[in-house]
C-alpha cells in the first residue's frame, strides 16, 4: 500500500482519538514511559511543524504548543500530510532524527509513529482504537524492515512479546517496545 493511502487511512482513527481527549486527560500517563498524553501531542505537533518545513525546503518556524488539542488537526493532519502530497515530496530527501530518508520512507515512518502514538493516547484516555487492519499490516511490515537497525533503547526500545490474544495494533505496539497492558518503554 502506498504511503499516501496509508496517511489517508491513518487520519480518521488518529484524529478521532485526539478529538475525544479532554483537557483533564492531558497529564495521563501513556503506555510509553517517556510521554504523557500532552507529551505525545507536543511531540507530534512540534515534529509536524519541523518536518513540514523540511519537506518544503523551508526553515521551520516555532511550533505553537499553547493549545495542543486545537493544533493537532491543522498542524499534523493538515500541514504535514498536505506537504507530503505536494509534487516531488515522495522523492525528496528528508533529514529525520534517524538519518536521511526519502519522503516515501519518511511517510511510512510517520504512519508507524502515528499508529503507535494513537494507541498510546487511546490507552491513556480509555478510548477504543481500531485502525484498519490493512493499514496496521502495512505499518508492521515496514517496521520489521526499518526499525531493528534503529533500536537504541531511546528512539526505539526493544520489542516485547505480545500476549497470544493481542490485536494487530497491540502487536505493533509491542513491536515498538510497549506492553499491551500499558507499562511500556519509548
Amino acid at each position: 500500500m502506498d504511503p499516501l493511502t496509508q496517511l489517508d487511512q491513518l487520519a480518521g482513527p488518529l484524529g478521532a482519538v485526539v478529538a475525544n481527549i479532554g483537557p483533564d486527560e492531558l497529564d495521563n500517563q501513556t503506555p510509553c514511559d517517556a510521554f504523557t498524553v500532552r507529551g505525545v501531542l507536543e511531540h507530534m505537533v512540534v515534529g509536524a511543524t519541523m518536518f513540514t518545513a523540511a519537506i518544503r525546503g523551508e526553515e521551520p518556524g516555532e511550533a505553537d504548543t499553547s493549545d495542543l488539542l486545537g493544533a493537532f488537526q491543522p498542524v499534523v493532519l493538515g500541514d504535514l500530510f498536505d506537504a507530503l502530497r505536494e509534487p516531488g515530496a515522495m522523492e525528496r530527501t528528508i533529514a529525520a532524527p534517524f538519518g536521511e530518508v526519502t519522503g516515501d520512507t519518511f511517510a511510512r515512518f510517520l504512519v508507524f509513529d502515528g499508529l503507535v502514538h494513537g494507541w498510546d493516547m487511546a490507552k491513556a484516555t480509555g478510548q477504543p482504537y481500531e485502525p484498519p487492519a490493512e493499514l496496521v499490516a502495512a505499518a508492521d511490515a515496514f517496521a520489521r524492515q526499518a526499525i531493528d537497525p534503529l533500536r537504541d533503547g531511546d528512539t526505539f526500545a526493544e520489542a516485547v512479546e505480545p500476549p497470544a490474544d493481542a490485536t494487530p495494533i497491540e502487536r505493533l505496539a509491542a513491536y515498538s517496545g510497549r506492553t499491551p497492558q500499558g507499562d511500556g518503554q519509548p
